[in-house]
């Protein structure tokens, strides 16, 4: 046949279906003896029982105000709880009370039977609803498939209180070296607090004056004494002019009395003396002292003074030499005892505008370190703060830490509770009979196709009209009638009858 002839056309749906028609026999055949053969291999397959228990992470009984972080989080130990669980040291006991792999014990080591006990054991996570939006783990599987079923359960229950027993040991010793840690820290930090404290105490007592809270009250008492400073200036301006015109008031008694003991008649020069020192007051009162008619004036009363000065001496020398008392008249004592109080009066205000100075320079001064002050004091209260949030911080978590692990000693917080107990297999979980025959089945009917499809692929015979024509490349003009011999016919038997029963066609030519 050319190579032409040889290429396969492609195939349609028909011509599978077709394929099956002519097979159906051998695919009936190992349909049947699938089923059968793996049912009966599972027969000869031990027995496997699985006991299983759910464990519920029940969260604690109490006001999430007062829930720590860690109590949360428990349930996020399962891995670390799982492998030392699963350990020799854990499983070994388990194999010695319930008498697991008697055989294999015998003649393997040790680790080789807790390896397949750790196989037989399987610790399954449940995931929390995604329409709850909850990270926390709501639960956990233990699942422990052996030989027999009254020993599957036994030993499932054995696991779960490991569980159990192991959460608790587990959150009482985080509880008591969170409690231990925080003791610590809690003491340097107290160490630490103390320090902040006596430094700020320290510099408090130092610059009280000048802190930010007294830098209104400096301002205040400064202003303050700077009113009490302007108004003794003015009382000494006052004391002094006053105790001037007292001055000139005695010198003018004085100078009559003076002149009245002497048998001279002082009204003149008294007279003149008034008269100028009234002239000089209405000048005083409209020029300054630096004009002429001012300076002139002064200088009248200074010679006027004088001369009555020198005739109050003259009086005195005389009456000195004549040994008999002199008793000055009540006015001129009065103006000496008023110009005396004066004297005291400037005395004691020049005292106080001294003080007030001195005062004014020491709030001066605290305000000027002010700055310097509040700078350095931000800063030791900045760290005195935190040491004390941190303190604060430490002394919470300290306290609910304690709180943790009271409750922790009463079961109220989180823990793992047994919803499922380990239940007793009624029938093996494996080899599950129904399935292998399912997958006999399966086997069966696709092997069968496998090997349709094979002998079709290697018959190359014409099956229909269209196998001809893709192997002649030329369309069919005439059909051939199948015809049967006539010792066919009489006997019953029918022949093979051509391409859609009628006969092949063929093109005639070239």
């Amino acid at each position: 046949m050319p190579e032409e002839f040889a290429t396969q056309r492609e195939l349609t749906p028909a011509d599978y279906m077709a394929m099956v028609r002519r097979h159906w026999v051998l695919i009936l055949v190992l349909s049947i003896i699938g089923p059968v053969l793996a049912y009966g291999v599972s027969r000869f397959l031990p027995n496997r029982f699985k006991s299983q228990t759910l464990v519920l992470v029940e969260p604690p009984n109490l006001d999430p105000g007062i829930l720590p972080t860690e109590m949360v989080d428990i349930s996020k130990d399962l891995a670390s709880m799982k492998q030392q669980i699963l350990s020799r040291s854990r499983l070994e006991p388990v194999i010695n009370q319930f008498g697991l792999f008697p055989d294999d014990v015998k003649k393997k080591s040790m680790d080789e039977v807790v390896g397949k006990l750790q196989q037989a054991i399987e610790v399954t996570a449940i995931q929390p609803m995604a329409e709850t939006q909850s990270r926390d783990l709501p639960g956990f599987f233990v699942d422990v498939t052996l030989d027999d079923a009254h020993t599957a359960q036994g030993v499932c229950t054995a696991i779960t209180s490991m569980f159990i027993e192991e959460s608790n040991e587990m959150q009482a010793q985080r509880n008591q070296h969170t409690t231990q840690f925080l003791s610590q820290q809690l003491a340097e930090a107290k160490g630490d607090l103390d320090a902040q404290d006596a430094k700020l105490a320290a510099f408090k007592s130092r610059y009280f004056d000048s802190l930010p809270d007294n830098q209104q009250p400096n301002m205040n008492l400064l202003d303050n004494a700077t009113s009490r400073l302007n108004a003794a200036t003015q009382a000494v301006a006052q004391a002094q002019q006053d105790k001037s015109f007292q001055e000139s008031m005695l010198t003018q008694q004085i100078a009559a009395w003076q002149a009245s003991q002497g048998g001279h008649n002082p009204e003149t020069l008294e007279q003149q003396l008034v008269a100028l020192q009234t002239q000089l007051t209405s000048l005083q009162a409209r020029y300054t002292d630096d004009y002429p008619d001012v300076i002139k004036t002064k200088a009248d009363i200074a010679a006027l003074e004088k001369k009555i000065a020198d005739s109050t001496a003259a009086k005195a020398a005389s009456e000195s030499s004549s040994q008999k008392p002199i008793v000055e008249p009540a006015p001129i004592t009065q103006l000496r005892a008023q110009i005396h109080s004066y004297d005291q009066i400037i005395a004691e205000k020049t005292r106080e505008q001294e003080q007030i100075k001195e005062q004014m320079k020491t709030y001066q001064s605290r305000l000027q370190m002010s700055p310097v002050v509040e700078e350095q004091y931000k800063e030791l209260t900045r760290g005195y703060q935190t040491a004390l949030d941190a303190y604060n911080d430490l002394l919470k978590k300290q306290n609910t830490a304690e709180m943790t692990e009271d409750l922790s000693k009463q079961s109220q917080t989180e823990q793992f509770r047994v919803l499922d107990p380990a239940n007793l297999p009624d029938s093996p979980s494996f080899p599950n009979r129904r399935l292998f025959a399912l997958c006999g089945l399966g086997g069966g009917l696709g092997l069968g196709l496998a090997i349709t499809f094979i002998l079709e692929m290697q018959d190359k015979s014409f099956k229909t009209e269209r196998d001809v024509e893709f192997a002649l490349r030329l369309p069919v003009l005439a059909m051939v009638p199948a015809i049967e011999p006539v010792a066919t016919k009489k006997s019953g038997r029918k022949g093979f009858r051509g391409p859609a029963d009628s006969g092949v066609g063929m093109r005639l030519g070239a």
